[in-house]
């Protein structure tokens, strides 16, 4: 398959740059995924299309202030960093720009709160970087980090809890699971109350999720591996759907990726802490999830092969055209879809 076939053009001022003033009162596009039939709604009603007994699986994963810069101590040249995840104690797998500045033993000094050594660099702007400090890591990022927005926002965030969901627990993602943005503890608690169970599971996003495909075709393109978990109870509820037959919907592709690679792997859900760089694309026989409630994907990225993989390619790229025609908000800050 060509990348080039997952291309769409979205006009510029469709790309969100701000969050709503409420996360609930986002567009919802509700697809039927063999059909191709829509509906257009607000997420505040996203229950109407849930029934009793449907599971939704969330990502409590939380995003680090991932993004630090820092300085070489021989020239004092400005590096960015951003930490991708820890590969050992201390040291994290960062992408690192410029590049061309660094190489291995390049001591980086961060504001005198830490310095890092970069331990290994590789040819697509990866390094390994190794911090060393006094007192807690985190705390120090804290002070040191922004909070990793996609490059297509250039507008400031106010409120840097508004690139977390309201369940973010486990911190650990240099990218926030965008699809739960739309989710209030109220919402939640509602749900909850119209028998629909709530369970959650952990993916840190990385590089997997977000890297752009940059190969001609679909299956050249390489997924780096990215850390998930998920506890017995969860297991527990899942498997217990699974044998009566429930819908188990996954809130956004980190939380589809998890339950497809645990399930696939293993055949039914167990708790586990792995990793997983799966890549779904059309073609791709699905065996954990029952629906999809996602957000609207970059043109010719993974995340948009995935969904048409659930659906097919030439309903979701006319779903795409129809919320493009009717002015839906694209990206991490936009509007959302159900794919069911």
């Amino acid at each position: 398959m060509r990348v080039e076939d997952f291309n769409y053009y979205l006009p510029p001022e469709l790309i969100a740059q701000t969050p709503l003033e409420k996360r609930s009162d986002s567009r919802l596009l509700v697809l039927d995924r063999k059909s191709g039939g829509i509906l257009h709604d607000h997420f505040y009603h996203i229950s109407d299309y849930l029934q009793e007994g449907d599971v939704l699986v969330l990502n409590d994963t939380k995003v680090m202030p991932s993004r630090i810069y820092g300085k070489k101590v021989d020239t004092q040249a400005v590096i960015e960093f951003l930490l991708l995840k820890e590969v050992t104690p201390n040291e994290y797998e960062s992408l690192v720009k410029p590049a061309r500045r660094i190489h291995v033993g390049t001591i980086i000094d961060f504001s005198g709160l830490m310095q890092g050594e970069i331990t290994a660099k590789y040819d697509d702007g990866m390094c390994h970087i190794r911090f060393h400090f006094e007192g807690i890591f985190f705390e120090i990022l804290e002070k040191l980090g922004e909070m990793p927005l996609p490059p297509y926002i250039h507008e400031k965030l106010i409120d840097q809890n508004r690139y977390q969901t309201v369940y973010a627990k486990v911190l650990g993602s240099a990218a926030a699971p965008t699809a739960g943005l739309h989710f209030t503890p109220e919402l939640i608690s509602s749900l909850q109350k119209r028998g629909i169970q709530i369970v959650y599971l952990t993916l840190h996003v990385g590089l997997g999720t977000f890297r752009p495909v940059s190969t001609e075709t679909v299956e050249a393109h390489h997924m780096h591996s990215e850390y998930y978990e998920m506890n017995e109870g969860a297991a527990q509820i899942l498997n217990q759907a699974k044998r009566e037959h429930r819908r188990i919907i996954s809130v956004g592709t980190t939380s589809t990726r998890t339950l497809e690679s645990i399930y696939g792997r293993y055949h039914s859900f167990k708790a586990v802490c792995e990793e997983t760089n799966i890549f779904i694309y059309p073609g791709y026989q699905f065996v954990a999830i029952d629906g999809l409630i996602t957000n609207f994907h970059l043109p010719k990225s993974s995340l948009v092969m995935l969904v048409s993989a659930f659906s097919s390619r030439d309903i979701i790229i006319r779903a795409y055209q129809e919320a493009i025609n009717k002015r839906y908000r694209f990206f991490s800050f936009g509007d959302a879809m159900f794919i069911k």
